[in-house]
């Protein structure tokens, strides 16, 4: 992903380079709605693991402790991570549950670019194991906050129409407090947020009232996986994951059930 830098505290920053993300939840005492299952960690990969034409080895991702996996599939109207087919098959293999995600180019179609993340995923994801489709806005396109929300309304419906999974958006809250003008109309869907401040619990936006996934940090480094990358918690907002991975009833995914 593109992601927002943030200043990371250094004893998490020592945590999280030593290969021990988990060591994170002893670090902060979390609390309150969206924490219940926080030591449920898994990253989030796309080409850039593979840039020294490495492979990723699942198998070592999930005896590490990581449960859950967020994989590059689009990109756009023309572009497909070309790691996205191994990745995701070799994930299932291991026991990772596994989510998908597009990263959106508002500049064209949304229609069209939810048709294209479809096709790409369909025929790959699917139960055991399958976390629901997965909007990556954090880019405007240049569109104006009411262009932008309705393309963001355009693609999800389309998304879901498709799939008959309630997205999941992925999102900052500094793009979203101006690109979206933290706009509280996608509340039914769950929220991913990037925040890699240190606290002890990412800033919520949109109205959302709790978080589902939290990316704490890009700089983490774990078993299987060469260099650095992505890793998130699960709060447990939506179920046990097991469930929330398996789930694929239109509707009962969405925040608000």
């Amino acid at each position: 992903m593109d992601h927002p830098r943030g200043t990371i505290r250094s004893r998490l920053r020592r945590a999280i380079t030593s290969g021990a993300p988990l060591a994170f939840a002893a670090l902060f005492a979390l609390s309150g709605a969206g924490t219940a299952a926080a030591d449920i960690n898994g990253p989030d990969v796309a080409s850039w693991q593979h840039d020294d034409s490495s492979i990723i080895d699942w198998f070592a991702v999930r005896n590490s402790g990581h449960e859950f996996a967020m994989i590059k599939a689009t990109e756009g109207l023309d572009y497909i991570n070309p790691f996205f087919v191994p990745d995701t098959v070799a994930a299932r293999l291991a026991g990772v549950a596994r989510g998908a995600y597009h990263f959106a180019r508002p500049q064209a179609s949304p229609e069209a670019q939810a048709a294209f993340f479809a096709a790409t995923v369909i025929g790959v994801n699917g139960p055991p194991g399958d976390l629901p489709p997965i909007l990556d806005l954090e880019n405007s396109g240049g569109l104006p906050p009411a262009a932008l929300i309705d393309w963001t309304h355009r693609f999800l419906n389309t998304v879901e129409g498709l799939t008959r999974r309630v997205p999941i958006i992925y999102t900052y809250p500094n793009f979203w407090k101006t690109a979206m003008a933290n706009t509280n109309q996608f509340i039914r869907y769950p929220l991913w947020i990037a925040d890699y401040r240190g606290n002890a619990q990412p800033e919520l936006v949109g109205g959302w009232p709790v978080w589902t996934f939290w990316q704490y940090t890009d700089r983490g480094v774990i078993p299987g996986i060469a260099g650095t990358t992505d890793l998130n918690f699960y709060s447990g907002a939506m179920g046990p994951l097991d469930l929330f991975s398996n789930n694929l009833s239109s509707g009962s995914g969405s925040a608000g059930s």
